[in-house]
């Protein structure tokens, strides 16, 4: 994908032709995420822009990704606690069992001969399936619908409106009922969780509870395996160099997912959208009360007085500033050390097992995802020389408390 180079703030148009601020340097990408004057409730406001009106779950009001101020707070709050690191550190052994389960079928699905196997349809997506299922859980009923109800709760506006009505109609029944069986019946789960700290908190609209769960269900898993497909993709393409050193320690693992999740966007449209609610100040330039504003993460992960291009293509390198990937100030995504957590021993684990790994396809033959706001491969095919596999528990040097939060609940 290609960037142009930041600069100062600058006038431009939406899809449909209304105007908006374009701010793409860090440091003014950061005061736009980081300040209260720029919001993400204000787009829902009845002059709101028309990029609040596509359908989905990203543009429910009741999101909490769309809540500023008291109402945002009090939705983090009740799951602050459950994604703390320390909280995610005590989910490592269990999700890497998950994966070298999963590595396991892989290399017994290529039969003798390594391959070729779908390594979407085998790995990256299971793996967060089946760590949002046990986080949260849920059933195999549940798990079988993620998809259909992912696909239409990140719609970019291609799905007819009735189609996507109705998918969320029955994605927000699921979400409700599950919420009361959680209160008929609590257990150790994550959803368990946010119904008692909901309550010890108070004041929180049934709506946004079920806005809540619906948007952990399908960001839990939707993310990663969205940013593990383009991965592997990118490092078995292009950067073939890096996968034996992958393989070597769980800290060298560490900085590559770091610098991963940095480089490549979750999906085509980059812009963190949000409206100013009075005049501001960025990077010189006056921004007027009432506009939209798009703060493009991308172009701001690449600005070249903050990451210097002598460092750009090192993976290894340890980045020079938290990554605007995951966003920054009050929306700054909560399921960031678990996202790292999981590219990180997706990554390593895979590599150690099948240090060969090499795409059995060419790259521009890769079939995309279509109709979504993020971007991977539908299918993509691998293969291996054929040899016995290391078994769990995994030799893995180093250690995940390497990874470092940077700075997506966009």
């Amino acid at each position: 994908m290609e960037f142009a180079a930041p600069g100062p703030p600058r006038l431009t148009e939406l899809t449909d032709g209304s105007p908006a601020w374009l701010v793409s340097r860090y440091p003014d990408v950061r005061q736009v995420l980081s300040d209260s004057r720029f919001g993400r409730a204000e787009l829902y406001a009845p002059d709101g822009p028309s990029v609040s009106q596509v359908p989905g779950l990203v543009n429910d009001p009741d999101l909490m990704f769309n809540q500023d101020g008291p109402g945002h707070l009090r939705l983090r709050r009740t799951m602050r606690r459950a994604f703390t690191p320390r909280a995610v550190a005590r989910w490592q052994p269990w999700i890497a069992a998950i994966v070298e389960h999963l590595l396991d079928g892989l290399a017994d699905s290529a039969g003798d001969g390594g391959g070729p196997v779908d390594i979407v349809a085998e790995y990256t997506l299971p793996l967060p399936v089946a760590v949002i299922s046990r986080l949260m859980g849920l059933d195999a009923s549940a798990r079988e619908r993620m998809r259909h109800w992912s696909d239409h709760a990140f719609t970019d506006g291609s799905r007819r409106g009735d189609e996507v009505g109705a998918a969320m109609a029955e994605f927000s029944a699921f979400g409700a009922e599950l919420l009361a069986a959680r209160r008929r019946e609590p257990g150790d789960d994550l959803v368990s969780g946010l119904v008692r700290a909901a309550d010890e908190e108070g004041g929180i609209p049934e709506a946004q509870l079920v806005s809540l769960v619906c948007g952990l269900v399908v960001g839990g898993h939707d993310s990663t395996m969205t940013m593990l497909g383009n991965s592997l993709l990118y490092l078995l393409a292009e950067r073939q160099e890096a996968w034996p050193r992958l393989a070597a320690a769980g800290e060298s693992a560490g900085a590559v997912a770091d610098r991963l999740l940095h480089l490549i966007p979750l999906g085509d449209d980059r812009g963190s959208t949000r409206r100013a609610t009075e005049g501001v100040e960025v990077g010189g330039v006056l921004i007027p009360p009432g506009a939209v504003v798009l703060a493009d993460c991308g172009m701001a992960n690449r600005d070249p007085a903050v990451f210097p291009a002598s460092t750009a293509d090192d993976l290894f390198a340890p980045l020079e500033a938290p990554t605007l990937s995951f966003g920054a100030g009050p929306h700054y995504c909560l399921g960031a050390w678990l996202a790292r957590m999981e590219l990180q021993l997706a990554l390593h684990r895979l590599a150690a097992r099948f240090p060969g790994l090499r795409l059995a396809q060419p790259p521009d033959s890769v079939h995309w995802r279509v109709g979504t706001t993020s971007r991977s491969p539908e299918h993509l095919l691998v293969t291996w020389p054929r040899r016995e596999p290391d078994r769990w528990p995994p030799r893995v040097s180093g250690s995940l408390s390497g990874v470092r939060p940077g700075g997506r609940d966009r």
